[in-house]
């Protein structure tokens, strides 16, 4: 995350996705999607008549209790300094997406925001009135999340598990750009 000393007078809110609330949300989806696997495994084994044994039940349940944690400690492991945040001051907003470089944009440069998906998938999309006034900030990552929207480029930042959450994401937003909110 670029941080820019605050100004006298200036007022910032900084959102950013919580190590320990990403690391839950994705061993629970993780977890979900492993036990449906590991529930069509067992059921094509049992179409081609081959039963599970008392044996069998200390392996299913080292599949079902390990894999899911340690699939869900790598991938956050992986992106342990790289999770999304967002920064909204007199300046402008900051943003990254996870895994991605950072973006400045002036409050001028916007034409619109809005929030899509729902729960901890939840993306706000920013669309900028022009690509000249955004600012690529340096630092790791792969280049800006974007997509396209009624032809035009537009920005796409996971806030569904950022602290404050999207509600307040979106009112700080209203905030300060009241008509394109």
């Amino acid at each position: 995350m670029e941080d820019h000393p605050l100004e006298v007078g200036e007022d910032a809110t900084t959102f950013f996705q919580p190590r320990g609330m990403v690391f839950v949300t994705m061993l629970w989806v993780i977890a979900l999607v492993w036990v449906w696997c590991v529930a069509v495994y067992l059921g094509v084994r049992a179409a081609l008549g081959t039963y599970p044994s008392g044996a069998d039940i200390p392996w299913i349940a080292e599949m079902l209790l390990i894999a899911p944690v340690v699939t869900a400690s790598l991938v956050l492991l992986v992106a342990w300094n790289r999770l999304g945040w967002l920064k909204s001051s007199v300046l402008g907003i900051d943003f990254g997406a996870t895994g991605r470089h950072g973006v400045h944009m002036p409050w001028d440069a916007i034409a619109s925001v809005g929030l899509r998906r729902w729960g901890p998938f939840t993306e706000l999309v920013i669309t900028p009135s022009s690509l000249d006034a955004v600012t690529e900030l340096p630092g790791p990552g792969r280049k800006p999340r974007m997509l396209h929207r009624a032809g035009h480029p537009a920005f796409v930042v996971d806030v569904g598990l950022m602290s404050p959450g999207p509600d307040v994401l979106l009112a700080e937003l209203h905030r300060r750009i009241p008509s394109r909110v």
